[in-house]
């Protein structure tokens, strides 16, 4: 497998890498065609499309054999089951931060703007991004997740494009290629999942295989070779890719270190501004950092320029303490199961409450007093 990935170390995506090739020859025509098969199907365009685009289209529209209707109908269960506030906290900024690990990526990404600018904008996208695919039907053709995917795939394929004349394609291989793609799909699912436990979120055996079974789908919507997800059905698998990742990954430099800064900056901002979070942008700032730490580890935190958290003001063991026992009410019956679904459906503003951490007006200090001394993070 590591000789594999070695291969894939330069590796793009032919598919969207052509569709931005005719995009920039042919101009409106073919993005308009491309805009109206993604929202119609290939079927519904009245002249045949530019090629590139047609064979876009064409793969999009031919799921794999082994994909179940049905489970698109259903959306991603496991992750609208995590309540929006922990998913946004914890998925979502995990997510970000281990993509930003990549040197590569983190080199890309430096070089289009000012970081503490786009810092925000990049988290907001993530974010409903993120949301828009893990929602019911959210993945049919021409809904929200769907396109909002490939236009990920297409967003990836533009920085390739704008990056490959004066890219090195050494040691550091080619940026957002196939590897810093698959690096960005275990974030979204072993990574965030790795976060989530550490406040006390986990999900169970069945759960955890219908992650992995809808975001294979995901990765076939990216452009992801077929080889580095398709068999992945659990964490374990999807741990043994990243351990083969990270030997084949340089370690995060300067770049990466901002990005990840500024990034825990604007959630932390975002956050607290929210009605209802009775936390401070500083007491979030730190509840991120420690479940950044607990998520990547304490050598590869350190590299990510991840502060440690002094135990006085880490909140983690008394918040994994409260999530388990709510997560226990929240799924012993299918009936609960399904109305932790239905508020996860209904936005981040019907959950976002810190009472669901500590109690309004609680210290730290006071609310630990009272909590069993085996209440520890996972």
């Amino acid at each position: 497998m590591t000789a594999h990935l070695l291969t894939l170390l330069t590796a793009g995506d032919p598919l969207a890498d052509a569709v931005i090739a005719e995009l920039d020859l042919h101009g409106t025509p073919a993005r308009q065609a491309l805009d109206a098969g993604l929202s119609n199907g290939l079927a519904g365009l009245g002249t045949e499309p530019p090629t590139a685009v047609a064979a876009l289209l064409r793969h999009l529209e031919t799921p794999p054999a082994w994909v179940d209707p049905l489970m698109l109908h259903r959306g991603d269960v496991t992750s609208l089951s995590i309540p929006p506030m922990w998913f946004q906290l914890c998925s979502v900024t995990s997510a970000l931060a281990h993509t930003y690990s990549s040197r590569a990526t983190a080199q890309q990404l430096a070089r289009t703007g000012r970081t503490t600018d786009l810092a925000a904008p990049r988290l907001a996208e993530a974010a409903v991004w993120a949301r828009q695919t893990v929602r019911p039907g959210g993945l049919l053709r021409g809904r929200p997740g769907y396109l909002a995917t490939v236009g990920v795939r297409l967003h990836h394929a533009r920085m390739r494009a704008d990056a490959i004349e004066d890219w090195d394609r050494g040691a550091e291989g080619l940026p957002t290629g196939q590897l810093d793609m698959a690096r960005s799909w275990l974030g979204f699912t072993l990574t965030a999942f790795r976060a989530l436990d550490a406040v006390g979120i986990g999900v169970t055996p069945d759960e955890e295989r219908y992650l992995y079974q809808y975001w294979s789908y995901v990765a076939h919507l990216l452009g992801l070779d077929e080889s580095l997800h398709r068999d992945i059905g659990d964490h374990a698998g999807a741990g043994r890719l990243l351990d083969l990742l990270d030997f084949t990954t340089p370690a995060p430099d300067e770049n990466s270190r901002a990005l990840t800064a500024a990034m825990i900056g604007a959630q932390a901002r975002a956050l607290a501004g929210t009605p209802g979070v009775d936390l401070s942008e500083e007491q979030l700032r730190h509840l991120i950092h420690s479940v950044l730490r607990r998520t990547f580890g304490e050598e590869s935190a350190d590299r990510l320029g991840i502060p440690a958290v002094p135990s006085s003001t880490d909140l983690i063991p008394l918040i994994s303490r409260l999530n388990r026992e709510a997560r226990y009410w929240q799924t012993y019956s299918p009936a609960a199961a399904h109305e932790a679904r239905r508020r996860a459906l209904a936005g981040p503003a019907q959950q976002l409450k810190a009472a669901a951490v500590l109690p309004r007006g609680c210290s730290h200090r006071k609310a630990t007093e009272g909590a069993r001394p085996d209440a520890v993070a996972a």
